[in-house]
């Protein structure tokens, strides 16, 4: 049984990309247990903090929240200093965007990276979380996938995570910074935006259309939000997890084909799937199959999947239909 550790007022948590899918829910989660967190979102003219705006308005009064850019080396300096733990989720990640604009990848995904880890340094920090993604494996050699597994970069986005997962790795052999990397497969869960494809089947399926999609052969280890909190949360408080690169996924592959299936099942849809050709990837960038080997997850972090994906898609899909007016008609980006 796993037991979600608790923190107090001592823990002072940045986290990084606190806006975003995951790290709304990690920062929901870290404030409910008890924690000092600072949570820093991409600064915007409209003041808008993301999916910060869902929390609960008293929660959320508890949370410092800190408009910002991690590209900034002297923000990101200023916001470690006084911190204890750091869990870094700040990263461009949608993939079809950094094929037009893969400078701004390396700008986020690695400078930004590189500034977290040296603040961390200077401000003798005691654990950073740093957050990658399965996508730097690519299409798999084996599965399920180990963290043995090569990476390969099948996309501006994945090779851009390459290499921050390396100056992560780099830091904690150079100078011994408590750094765990933790590397989840594919998330999903309420908040996710119409970019992920199981918002935007949902969506297209809800508002009467056919559901255009890539590639319905894709195979993908889908996990629920909550799952991969938890997991997150217990690499900040595992001391064997120091080094580490731990996996957090499922071990169960679904192709986009029978996940779609199963979402019109859920929703009493007939509806009609239809191949979209800008929807499909460049050939030899497009990703097969990711299935996580989470031995190593158990072994150092007590951690499995508590949610299935059938439980998870419920309880996804029941949000989408109560927020299908966020979304904006026509922009489904898988």
């Amino acid at each position: 049984m796993i037991e979600t550790p608790r923190f107090t007022s001592a823990d002072r948590v940045l986290v990084t990309g606190a806006g975003g899918f995951i790290g709304s829910h990690l920062t929901e989660a870290l404030a409910n247990a008890g924690a000092n967190v600072c949570a820093l979102v991409h600064y915007n003219s409209r003041n808008d903090w993301g999916n910060l705006e869902d929390l609960d308005k008293e929660l959320l009064r508890s949370i410092k929240v800190v408009s910002g850019d991690v590209r900034d080396s002297y923000l990101v300096r200023s916001l470690v200093r006084d911190r204890t733990i750091i869990f870094h989720l700040a990263a461009l990640i949608a993939i079809p965007y950094s094929y037009s604009a893969p400078a701004s990848y390396i700008a986020t995904n690695v400078e930004g990276t590189l500034n977290v880890l040296q603040g961390a340094l200077d401000s003798k920090i005691e654990r950073v979380v740093h957050t990658s993604t399965s996508e730097v494996y690519g299409t798999a050699r084996y599965v399920p996938i180990d963290e043995a597994h090569p990476l390969q970069a099948q996309s501006p986005y994945s090779a851009s995570k390459i290499a921050s997962d390396k100056l992560a790795e780099s830091f904690y052999a150079s100078f011994n910074l408590p750094i765990v990397t933790v590397r989840p497969f594919n998330t999903f869960g309420p908040r996710q935006s119409a970019r992920a494809v199981i918002p935007t089947i949902a969506i297209q399926a809800l508002e009467g259309q056919r559901v255009r999609l890539g590639s319905l052969a894709p195979v993908r280890d889908l996990n629920f939000v909550t799952n991969t909190v938890e997991g997150m949360i217990l690499a900040s408080k595992s001391e064997r997890a120091i080094g580490q690169v731990i996996n957090l996924g499922s071990g169960v592959g679904v192709t986009i084909e029978e996940l779609a299936n199963k979402i019109f099942a859920q929703l009493g849809v007939n509806s009609e799937i239809v191949t979209d050709s800008e929807r499909l990837r460049p050939e030899k960038s497009e990703v097969m199959e990711l299935i996580a080997s989470a031995t190593r997850a158990e072994q150092l972090l007590d951690w499995k999947p508590r949610v299935s994906l059938e439980e998870g898609l419920t309880c996804t899909l029941d949000w989408i239909r109560s927020h299908l007016g966020q979304y904006k008609a026509g922009l489904y980006n898988v």
